[in-house]
């Protein structure tokens, strides 16, 4: 999944019973969760926003999201 330029790296809990997803390729942590893949498109896309907002509130840039060349 990718979010504006942003990609998704889910796994499923089996601890948890359900997906469990993180923004890959940046150093901060923001975590996300559901049980379909229609629920985790939305919480990821949420999640992305939410970053990117929070971000901006503290005045500080968000991490590039990795594009994979150096």
């Amino acid at each position: 999944m990718i979010s504006k330029g942003y990609a998704a790296r889910i796994e499923y809990s089996d601890e948890d019973e359900c997906l469990v997803g993180h923004i890959a390729g940046i150093t901060d942590i923001v975590g996300f969760h559901g049980d379909s893949v229609q629920d985790m498109r939305a919480q990821f896309r949420a999640a992305v926003d939410h970053y990117l907002e929070a971000c901006q509130v503290r005045g500080v840039a968000p991490n590039k999201p990795s594009s994979g060349k150096r």
